[in-house]
């Protein structure tokens, strides 16, 4: 086994001062992973150097990827302190006094004393049952609204002041929307997760983040081929099958969702790319601590914008939405 030396894996800094890896592994299996497998899969990342790890309870994994994060401070392979752990709370528990609980249970299932990063997961409270077929509507859904979300965050900012979370974010927003609640936080966001790949980089809000000195997280850093087949649409574009990604990866001898994770990281954004097989999680991990990308290579990938969003969030529309772009604000003001 390979193991990426500590002091060659780069830091980002944010905005409250702490310091958060420049490359992580989430633990979202989709439908194709158990809880068994992905944890597997975390106990290798933390031996090979992996230090960020994204978790969520709706993953429905956080126990076992809990045992693995005991096991391995125990067996003297990590301390506490070194790791940062992301949790988040899921759309059904944004209720008063709902994201305390959400919280101690991750804490529990994670065997933690705090969480480095708690996120709001979706911004708005609407639930889906595991699984659920693309076209589900749930009745209760509801447009996002402003003084909803910012009751669920200042519950998040009483987690922060209560010592369990050393900081909070959130996930799956808009420009719009973060206009419309930054100014109402009493604790600033310190980072945003967000769908970010090659073929979908989100320029405006990308840029808009940084601006804010708010950290984008980039899920589907590759372009997500593994996503349930519910996020499949027959437009959908396959990132590392881009002609010109792939004449990249050729000059540099790689795979090209290595060429994708290494301009994830030389954009400034963290990307948490999952594997279970060891030689595609350890390459991940070094990828960006060696042979960066050229100037010229990243302004090519710059081009490849073609405004692919992948998770589309369909199963969250409520009555009365006209479509999955109606949870993205495109025209940007807020889809009532």
């Amino acid at each position: 086994m390979e193991v990426i030396s500590q002091n060659l894996i780069p830091k980002r800094t944010l905005n409250n001062g702490l310091e958060i890896p420049a490359i992580g592994m989430g633990t979202f299996g989709s439908d194709r992973y158990n809880s068994e497998q992905v944890s597997a899969a975390v106990k290798g990342a933390i031996k090979v150097g992996y230090r960020l790890f994204d978790c969520a309870a709706c993953y429905h994994n956080e126990t076992e990827i809990g045992k693995v994060f005991t096991e391995a401070i125990e067996e003297g392979l990590v301390r506490r302190k070194d790791l940062f752990i992301t949790s988040k709370v899921w759309n059904d528990m944004h209720g008063a006094g709902d994201v305390l609980v959400s919280c101690a249970k991750s804490l529990k299932d994670l065997q933690l004393e705090y969480i480095d990063l708690f996120f709001i997961h979706w911004p708005f409270p609407n639930y889906h049952a595991p699984g659920c077929d693309v076209d589900s509507r749930n009745p209760d859904s509801k447009p996002f609204s402003v003084e909803e979300f910012m009751k669920t965050w200042q519950q998040c900012e009483k987690l922060v002041d209560m010592g369990l979370v050393k900081s909070i974010g959130m996930s799956n927003m808009t420009i719009p929307k973060l206009k419309a609640v930054l100014p109402l936080c009493r604790i600033k966001p310190v980072a945003i997760e967000m769908e970010l790949h090659p073929c979908f980089p989100q320029p405006a809000l990308f840029n808009y983040l940084r601006g804010q000195d708010i950290l984008p997280i980039a899920f589907c850093p590759i372009g997500s081929p593994e996503r349930p087949e519910r996020d499949t649409t027959a437009t959908d574009i396959t990132d590392i099958n881009e002609p010109e990604i792939q004449a990249i990866a050729k000059a540099h001898n790689i795979h090209p969702a290595v060429v994708c994770l290494k301009w994830a990281a030389q954009r400034g954004q963290v990307p948490i790319p999952f594997a279970t097989e060891e030689a595609f999680y350890t390459s991940n991990l070094k990828c960006i601590t060696e042979d960066p990308l050229t100037e010229a290579e990243m302004k090519t990938i710059e081009g490849l914008d073609k405004n692919n969003r992948l998770i589309k969030g369909q199963v969250f529309l409520w009555e009365g939405a006209n479509d999955w772009e109606d949870l993205w604000d495109l025209d940007g003001v807020i889809v009532k």
